[in-house]
């Protein structure tokens, strides 16, 4: 038997002590939204398709030899734009997680929930992708909950069969490509190719991303959007009257009723009647479920849907289009146009300010990382030539995919320092450790403490400077009484 209509309407006064996916008994109320058309709808269809390109291209894409995007938490090695980061960059990733989350208040704070309907890969993938399928193979919503309702036939199993299967690829693909920003494209076509039994800790990782992604877009659907992500709670707490929102505008709309055919707008005006003609079709193309002409909805994720909708009802009756517009609620209520409140204005201030934090460390962050400690215990060692050394532990990082030739130069002060064991060559994406001997003649060494500054080169071109401490005997000891 056929579950309730998706678009069973709600009380104005109690809609939202009620769930649109749930009816009153708490089961699960399957959602069949029809397909969009519409301005909206093509604009977004462009947009999703440039950035579904994008995210399956970008594990293939290379800058310098290095992934585009490779975020590699086992080994904890980051590739962002082609740029190697490590554990030792945890300071640049702390200032990027600020400016994401100074990013996403300024932009909510603005423009609500506009990343969610353009360009949230959940919702890309389900209403460009998966949803698409759906019409394509079951038809319209119409289609589909007349086949839900029908008896299970042949017909209907081959094509629930055909639809799953699909849509289990489809799942296999989206999970191996997230996968492969995780281990790497090279890493993840190895897995693929070679014995699975070679590469058993790899292919679990492939079945549970592709059943994860399965269970998302086959099941949880909507509800990804309006239980697990928790963006959309936040929405209550980012939002204010200045916010642009998609919005139904009530003071035109509103009261609705239905149009009679030898009804004018004049009339309906005189009758205490809006420009409402209270159609449904905006609630029967929205994903989630909702009723946009409730008000602004945890459940909204700004897909536009209902826009286009109401648009072509009012193209029909010959009225003007926007009565559901992307709005502020001061824009209907007062006719404001969107301004920056004091708000924004902090938040932006802050998000300039972090960006130009994280600029800075990106463009002073050395290519090879160096730390010169001297020797745990060590004291000053006296030459026979009458020299005073000092012993150090040298450690380097090199954070390239470029192998490098390592050399050091007192900066500050003349003397002999050398690297044990000969010539330094750290390897790409490594760890090089080493001892290094500082020697300054006798005369130099004027304190007993001294500070000296080390420039690291490769191929003459200065890496990184670093400052350590050189130990001597005090010079006052030397002195006649």
């Amino acid at each position: 038997m056929a579950g309730p209509s998706p678009v069973e309407a709600v009380n104005w006064a109690d809609f939202r002590d009620h769930l649109s996916t749930a009816d009153q008994q708490g089961r699960r109320r399957w959602l069949r939204p029809r397909q969009p058309q519409g301005a909206f709808y093509q604009a977004r269809t462009c947009v999703s398709y440039l950035l579904l390109f994008i995210m399956f291209a970008g594990p293939f894409v290379r800058i310098r030899g290095n992934p585009l995007l490779l975020l590699n938490i086992v080994e904890r090695k980051f590739v962002i734009f082609g740029q190697i980061f490590w554990p030792q960059d945890v300071a640049i990733f702390a200032i990027a997680t600020l400016l994401f989350l100074t990013g996403i208040l300024v932009f909510t704070g603005a423009f609500g929930r506009l990343w969610c309907g353009w360009t949230c890969p959940q919702t890309l993938l389900m209403e460009m992708v998966f949803r698409k399928i759906e019409y394509f193979m079951e038809g319209d919503s119409h289609r589909q909950r007349a086949l839900a309702a029908a008896p299970w036939t042949p017909r209907k199993i081959a094509l629930k069969a055909a639809k799953h299967l699909v849509f289990l690829g489809l799942s296999f693909l989206v999970g191996n490509t997230l996968l492969s920003y995780i281990i790497g494209s090279e890493r993840l076509f190895q897995i693929v190719t070679d014995n699975p039994a070679d590469h058993v800790k790899g292919l679990t990782f492939m079945i549970l991303f592709t059943l994860v992604f399965y269970s998302i877009f086959a099941r949880f659907r909507e509800q990804a959007c309006t239980f697990i992500c928790p963006y959309g709670r936040l929405q209550s707490t980012l939002v204010d009257e200045h916010t642009i929102v998609v919005a139904y505008d009530h003071k035109r709309g509103e009261r609705r009723a239905r149009l009679r055919r030898d009804q004018a707008r004049d009339q309906r005006r005189r009758a205490g009647l809006g420009d409402c003609i209270d159609c449904r079709n905006c609630v029967t193309v929205c994903p989630t479920g909702i009723d946009i002409r409730d008000g602004t909805q945890m459940e909204c994720v700004h897909c536009t849907a209902c826009i286009d909708a109401c648009n072509a009802v009012m193209a029909r009756i010959h009225r003007p289009p926007g009565l559901i517009r992307y709005a502020s609620a001061n824009g209907i209520e007062l006719g404001e146009k969107l301004k920056l409140t004091p708000r924004i204005i902090g938040y932006a201030c802050v998000l300039a300010a972090l960006g130009g934090l994280l600029g800075f460390l990106l463009f002073t962050r050395p290519e090879v990382e160096t730390t010169l400690l001297r020797a745990p215990g060590g004291l000053f060692q006296i030459t026979p030539g009458g020299g005073i050394n000092n012993l150090y532990l040298m450690k380097l990082v090199n954070k390239t995919s470029r192998g490098a030739p390592i050399e050091l130069r007192l900066e500050n002060i003349p003397g002999d320092i050398r690297v044990m064991g000969g010539p330094l060559w750290v390897q790409p994406e490594s760890l090089a450790q080493t001892s290094v001997l500082v020697e300054l003649a006798r005369p130099r060494v004027t304190a007993a403490t001294m500070r000296l500054v080390v420039g690291v080169y490769s191929q003459g071109r200065r890496l990184q400077t670093i400052k350590t401490m050189f130990i001597g005997p005090d010079p006052d000891l030397d002195k006649p009484n």
